[in-house]
């Protein structure tokens, strides 16, 4: 409990600024320790200058009677006969003497009515009521007075029969005008403020301390005091010590959101200056006693507002995300939608996706990866995203040199798969790193840089800085990035002239290991050729001789006997020199023909083919 209570003690303090321990307590103490209702309690005073402290030089307003101006008014058609037969008797003035009344001078009110593309002009004493003009716009426009709604008024009117003087209102007066039905009710204004609050609004609010104007964008389901604390995020001034200028005049604390504002859509003009710190504030003691007659015909605008503070503002991230890259695309859509199409390009797909793509590339091609983590319930975060993440430096230094991944941690879900995430990708140490940044310091963006072999957190941006801290943040990690870059691509470019190096030695030792194969193959090659031509001349061989052979034979069995008698009685001895220097011999018929002769050489293996047969005188070639 103790633990609970020190943490709203902490919270009452930033949103207030109130230092004194002792004056904290005493406000939450009153407030039972309710946080909103004691920071309304604190800030009540001083945070929105009311219209009787514009004019320093009013302390005390008093009533002054005047003669009733009655005015002959022509029936009305279609209107209630109830809200016609009031008519006010006395009129309040804020008189700066005591002279008597007849001294007071009238003034005449010029009123340009546009309606229907037209301007009606009118003129109109300002100790007329609101009903004498109405009754007066019904004779130019045809519209009847029930029927007319007004717009543009410098301070809205609560009833038809207060006087125009008590309005404050300039001499020249520009309003519109847009008919309405008879049967109007309520349950128009309950539908047009739930259409008021899923919008969103853009506010020039004008730093009038450091002369400066800021375009920031609110959803019109945050309240005056979560503009109010943002301003306090840009300029350091506690809430409580803010003036402001520009808000309605119906807003009377900072609790009321800004679709029951009644501010000005799509933009509203703002300024905000810091009250002197020995400021003494002026008791108004307010004299005017108001008309029972009138007041009940005030309408509350918030009568129906219990049945409408339901409505939720659309987070960034739908509850439970399962699909990373599916919830990286649903932030980024609503993330613009809520702040405008000025914001950082963010990646789609997984943290791990991001983090191969921006860190684990080539020295070259690397790039830092920011991570930007998001939370609904902080009061930095429309001023860190409309003024900070908007700027065109800052865009510019994040597109050129970060990859940008963005997360909506506002449901604990969406936090814990997150955690997962950077666990499996980064490790424990990052995780718990991440797990110990402060809600309170959101949204935030994590620096994650590639330094040598690792990938590691280098260091946490929080919003509560200005765009210059952000600025010099930022380009302080690009340098630091850079710096290490430049030495893992020397790093990258000294291993790559190794491994070139290596590849070309191993380059020219496959080269040589190829030729020496080449060789070899050749090499190998030939021999089998020579050994495919040897074994087919011995095929030839041995073919060629068997042939030979049995043609020898052939020859040899039509060879006739040798004649056994001697030489005479018709026998003849051949003698035949052969090459080598031998002969041979063999006894013939007298009448055998050349023809056996030469037949029984090819026997004895001088086949004619290869051999000539010559007679040696006369010299001739008989073996043709």
């Amino acid at each position: 409990m103790a633990g609970i209570r020190d943490e709203i003690l902490a919270n009452f303090q930033a949103c207030t600024g109130i230092d004194d321990v002792g004056d904290a307590l005493k406000y939450l103490e009153e407030s039972n320790w309710d946080l909103s209702t004691a920071v309304n309690q604190a800030m009540l005073p001083g945070t929105q200058q009311l219209p009787s402290e514009i004019n320093p030089d009013i302390e005390m307003i008093e009533e002054i009677e005047r003669m009733p101006q009655l005015y002959s008014l022509p029936s009305q058609t279609n209107c209630d006969s109830k809200s016609s037969s009031k008519m006010e008797i006395t009129e309040n003035s804020k008189p700066g003497t005591s002279k008597p009344k007849s001294c007071v001078k009238e003034r005449t009110l010029t009123f340009h009515v546009n309606h229907l593309n037209n301007e009606y002009k009118i003129n109109l004493s300002e100790f007329s009521s609101l009903k004498d003009l109405k009754q007066l716009i019904w004779e130019q426009t045809k519209v009847p007075p029930c029927q007319q709604r007004l717009y543009g008024w410098k301070k809205e009117p609560k009833s038809d029969y207060r006087s125009l003087q008590s309005l404050d209102l300039p001499k020249e007066n520009t309003l519109y005008m847009s008919p309405v039905t008879e049967n109007v009710d309520l349950t128009t204004d309950i539908v047009s403020l739930s259409n008021r609050m899923t919008q969103t609004y853009t506010l020039n609010i004008k730093d009038e301390i450091n002369k400066e104007t800021y375009n920031l964008k609110f959803p019109g389901t945050n309240t005056i005091l979560d503009v109010k604390s943002g301003i306090y995020a840009l300029t350091a001034v506690p809430v409580r010590n803010q003036q402001w200028k520009g808000w309605p005049s119906s807003v009377k604390n900072d609790s009321v959101m800004l679709a029951q504002s009644g501010i000005s859509y799509p933009e509203h003009d703002l300024s905000v200056n810091e009250l002197p710190m020995k400021e003494e504030k002026k008791d108004v003691i307010d004299l005017v006693e108001s008309d029972s007659s009138v007041d009940e015909y005030d309408i509350e605008d918030d009568i129906f507002v219990d049945n409408v503070r339901s409505t939720k503002t659309l987070r960034l991230m739908p509850e439970n995300v399962t699909d990373e890259t599916i919830g990286t695309m649903h932030f980024s859509e609503e993330f613009e939608k809520r702040y405008g199409p000025a914001h950082p390009e963010f990646f789609t797909g997984t943290f791990k996706d991001a983090v191969k793509e921006s860190c684990l590339k080539p020295a070259k091609e690397r790039k830092l990866l920011a991570v930007y983590l998001h939370h609904d319930n902080s009061v930095l975060a429309n001023v860190f995203c409309t003024q900070l993440l908007s700027c065109e430096a800052v865009l510019q230094v994040l597109s050129a040199n970060f990859i940008v991944w963005g997360w909506d941690i506002t449901f604990e879900s969406n936090k814990q798969r997150f955690l997962s995430s950077v666990n499996q990708t980064l490790g424990s140490f990052a995780t718990l790193a991440m797990e110990n940044i402060d809600v309170n310091t959101l949204p935030a963006l994590v620096i994650i840089m590639r330094t040598r072999s690792n990938t590691e957190m280098f260091t946490v941006i929080h919003a509560n800085v200005g765009v210059n801290e952000l600025l010099t943040n930022l380009i302080h990690v690009v340098e630091v990035f850079q710096e290490q870059r430049r030495t893992d691509i020397g790093v990258e470019e000294e291993r790559q002239a190794r491994e070139r190096v290596k590849q070309e030695q191993d380059r020219a030792y496959q080269e040589s290991l190829a030729a020496d194969r080449a060789k070899e193959e050749a090499k190998q090659m030939q021999e089998e050729l020579e050994k495919l031509r040897k074994e087919q001349a011995e095929s030839e061989r041995l073919a060629e001789e068997a042939r030979k052979e049995a043609h020898r034979q052939a020859v040899e069995s039509s060879l006739p006997p040798e004649p056994q008698q001697a030489t005479g009685d018709g026998v003849l001895k051949v003698r035949v020199r052969l090459p080598a220097g031998k002969f041979l011999e063999r006894k013939f018929q007298s009448d055998t023909p050349l023809q056996t002769l030469l037949n029984f050489l090819i026997v004895e293996g001088y086949p004619t083919e290869e051999y000539k047969v010559l007679c040696s005188w006369p010299r001739r070639d008989v073996s043709r």
